[in-house]
């Protein structure tokens, strides 16, 4: 892809409008079966956008996040410390949202219930828990412009951690919006899961005390890289079913058949990097692909249109769909912060 291309496309737009796409047309299958999906919607490759075109808890807690990075960054650079308490703020204030009734997971509800208090963040963390409602809201910190490699990966943990503390919460998270970087940045959709692999092995024994403190030692393991190495372990072994998928690709088959549910972290980043690998050029596709799922659709889906957004831009997703979807206004004005 051209610099020029780059520049113009409006990644953090394409991004953030798609993962709500995503979000919009899976959530009214996310607890169906393939057959019982086909039965409702009819044929997976017209599915259409419902009306009103209402979101779920994935992309409230995006624009939670994303409004969290707006204040931490709003001062400056982005620390630890700077992004922690917008972003505990803005999930409490999710948490106690009156709109806060799209099926929310109970981690997400277990952790905000405990950070609405005076304790360190870390004891509100659920560290049993990898469920995918980490990585479903990551995005924005792979389209914040200006972050060091350091950033980037600390945000996308301790946001994580948050409420989600299990390593491989953490790590699907650092990779998901590893992903959505580099194809905001242009990278070649063929090498991504390749670039991802590597990325995960230069990670592996890496724990990021400055941005994670003791949370380590709320998971009962011996030492912090131990606890972080168990994490990348799960990614790097869900990355390469994705590797393999990909071998011999069968658009037709349902795609958690080979990469998993995603209810899970590691399952959630891989069949949206399978979903997005089938129809690299084809956005609407690979969102129908990944709502017409057995697995946790809404989420997959949002995955999925956050990685065809970042790579193809804003101007891929039809005006008829992008400009009925809920929390529009919220969402374009975070991309155009970034994008600009």
């Amino acid at each position: 892809m051209t610099a020029t291309r780059t520049m113009t496309k409006q990644a953090a737009t394409g991004a953030l409008t798609g993962l709500a796409l995503g979000d919009a047309l899976g959530f009214p299958t996310e607890f169906d079966d393939v057959p019982a999906i086909l039965a409702k919607c009819g044929p997976w490759r017209q599915m259409t956008l419902a009306t009103p075109a209402s979101v779920s808890d994935d992309t409230q807690m995006t624009l939670a996040l994303g409004r969290g990075i707006r204040t931490a960054t709003d001062s400056g650079l982005l620390t630890p410390l700077g992004l922690a308490g917008p972003v505990r703020e803005e999930f409490v204030s999710w948490y106690h949202h009156p709109d806060n009734n799209r099926a929310p997971g109970d981690t997400c509800l277990r952790a905000c219930r405990l950070l609405d208090s005076d304790r360190p963040w870390q004891e509100a963390s659920q560290t049993g828990s990898k469920g995918c409602g980490a990585n479903m809201r990551v995005a924005p910190v792979g389209l914040v412009p200006g972050l060091s490699e350091e950033q980037r990966a600390g945000a996308a943990q301790l946001q994580a951690a948050l409420t989600h503390g299990h390593p491989t919460a953490l790590a699907a998270s650092d990779l998901m919006a590893r992903a959505v970087f580099l194809l905001a940045q242009g990278a070649e959709p063929l090498g991504l899961v390749g670039q991802l692999r590597s990325y995960a092995y230069e990670s592996s024994g890496r724990y990021l005390t400055r941005w994670l403190g003791d949370l380590w030692r709320f998971a009962g393991d011996a030492t912090p890289e131990a606890y972080m190495r168990r994490g990348w372990d799960e990614c790097l072994t869900a990355l390469a079913k994705v590797r393999d998928a990909l071998r011999d690709p069968s658009p037709e088959t349902d795609p958690c058949e080979a990469t998993g549910d995603g209810w899970i972290a590691e399952e959630a980043l891989a069949t949206a990097l399978h979903c997005f690998l089938l129809f690299p050029e084809e956005p609407l596709t690979a969102l129908r692909r990944a709502a017409c799922t057995r697995g946790d659709s809404d989420s997959l889906a949002c995955l999925t249109g956050a990685l065809s957004g970042a790579h193809l831009g804003a101007g891929v997703w039809p005006k008829e769909w992008s400009e009925r979807i809920e929390y529009r206004s919220d969402l374009l004005s975070l991309g155009a912060l970034w994008d600009a």
